[in-house]
């Protein structure tokens, strides 16, 4: 019975041991330049179009907007009833 306890306690700390190397090896990794860059570039275009899309949709609101002002459609100054 000795034996084999020993046996698993050897085990564990041999896991424990491994496992604590495999996290200290994660951690101490440094960064991936190239790869920083493209999710960087990545990131930056789909920020950027995102605004864009957003920018279109409010000069296309605001252009209908002063067209419809134009052509006497609407109004801006508040009927006196």
């Amino acid at each position: 019975m000795p034996s084999s306890s020993r046996r698993m306690c050897v085990y564990l700390n041999t896991r424990d041991v491994l496992l604590r190397l495999w996290i200290a090896h994660a951690t101490l990794k440094g960064p991936s330049v190239v790869k920083e860059i493209i999710i960087g570039i990545t990131l930056g275009l789909a920020a950027g179009t995102v605004w864009k899309m957003h920018q279109w949709n409010e000069q296309r609101k605001e252009r209908t907007f002063y067209d419809l002002l134009e052509k006497g459609e609407i109004s801006v100054v508040v009927d006196e009833e």
